[in-house]
């Protein structure tokens, strides 16, 4: 029988056995009819009630087999509808292929297979996903979406990203048989109270991309381009947040390198600070020493020095600080240490989604990721601060 045939018998048996019901009722609540009748009654509806079940269960696997045929062909004509999927070209099939991605899920259909497979496919599905899945960002999208250096996270490039789950690194990367080995007592001691392994956390976030209907609309490189910035803006504000925050958010303090206690130290002017928190680190974390700091801070410094000489002004930071630097206006005091040490983790798989802005009707793509912050040593860095005069 084919589907119309089974919601056809569906039907008269599902009559019949109402029919039945109704008729068990009025001879129950009438004395006068023999109970050889209701047992009768009965009998029929027991009949009845298999044949229907029979029938709903064979209705409701082909209805399944049907919808889930019809679902394959609607991707696959979406897909072979993607213009530049079926170019030569790789980087405009990706270009394609995530223009796909974010037009389907602006609209609410289910993404191809052939356009997730096109940006390498999706990472395993854990157990316990709310999205179940299918909601899963693909590979390479948070391959370059969290690993790929941003220009507008200075940070990038100089601290170690990695995106694992459940992450434990230990705090230095090689041991010896000897207990002594740690030169820099400071280091020791840090490693003595606080062990000699890093665990990561989870700290949930998301970024939201605003997406008109007429970028929506507009060109497949126009659009990716507009979602890709927007993105990759987001998780680079959020890193400079958290690692930079003067008052983090509550159970966020460990991530920032102002609040978890890095040791301060003090010049008369911002250059002699910085100059002496490099010199206060110990040797096997000032080889490696960058200084994060704010660039206009670093223009007063060569302004003062260069007093009207305009060569300074072509000097490499490295000449003027003793060691490189790393512009970052949220860098209020400058940081000096060894960035190996400050490592950020994204773990669970990315997520994305859509919602809509009620206020203003442009819809959001929505990127969900978790991320954490770890300052491995707080001994491989410094805080230099200008003495402040009485």
């Amino acid at each position: 029988m084919n589907l119309f045939q089974l919601k056809n018998a569906l039907t008269t048996v599902g009559n019949d056995l109402h029919r039945v019901e109704s008729e068990i009722a009025a001879t129950a609540a009438d004395p006068t009819i023999g109970i050889e009748k209701l047992r009768e009654l009965k009998s029929q509806k027991a009949d009845l009630k298999e044949r229907f079940d029979l029938l709903k269960d064979q209705h409701d696997t082909l209805e399944k087999e049907q919808q889930e045929e019809i679902k394959a062909k609607m991707n696959q004509q979406g897909a072979k509808q993607v213009k530049g999927m079926a170019s030569p070209d790789p980087k405009q099939r990706k270009v394609a292929a995530k223009a796909e991605l974010y037009r389907a899920t602006m609209r609410g259909r289910e993404v191809s297979q052939e356009v997730k497979a096109a940006l390498g496919g999706v990472k395993a599905v854990l157990a316990d996903q709310e999205s179940g899945g299918e909601k899963l960002l693909p590979t390479t999208m948070t391959t370059e979406l969290l690993h790929e250096p941003f220009v507008k996270n200075p940070l990038r490039g100089h601290s170690t990203f990695t995106n694992e789950i459940n992450l434990e690194v230990p705090k230095i990367s090689f041991q010896l048989d000897d207990d002594d080995f740690v030169a820099d007592t400071e280091t020791a001691k840090e490693l003595k109270s606080t062990g000699d392994v890093v665990k990561f956390g989870r700290h949930k976030f998301k970024v939201f991309a605003p997406i008109s209907e007429t970028i929506l609309r507009g060109t497949d490189t126009n659009l990716v381009q507009t979602v890709d910035r927007a993105l990759e803006s987001g998780l680079a504000a959020k890193e400079k947040k958290v690692a930079f925050a003067a008052q983090p958010k509550t159970g966020e303090e460990h991530m920032s390198f102002y609040s978890v206690g890095l040791k301060e130290v003090k010049g008369a002017s911002r250059l002699k600070a910085i100059k002496a928190a490099i010199a206060d680190l110990h040797e096997d974390y000032r080889e490696n020493a960058k200084v994060v700091m704010r660039y206009t801070d670093y223009m007063d410094i060569v302004e003062e020095l260069a007093n009207g000489n305009a060569t300074l002004y072509n000097a490499q930071p490295e000449q003027i600080l003793g060691k490189p630097a790393v512009f970052c206006d949220s860098a209020v005091d400058p940081i000096v240490g060894d960035l190996s040490y400050s490592h950020f983790n994204y773990d669970l798989p990315v997520t994305y989604e859509r919602d809509k802005n009620v206020r203003t009707g442009i819809e959001d793509f929505v990127l969900t990721a978790y991320i954490d912050h770890q300052i491995k040593l707080k001994s491989a860095f410094r805080i230099a601060k200008v003495e402040t005069t009485p």
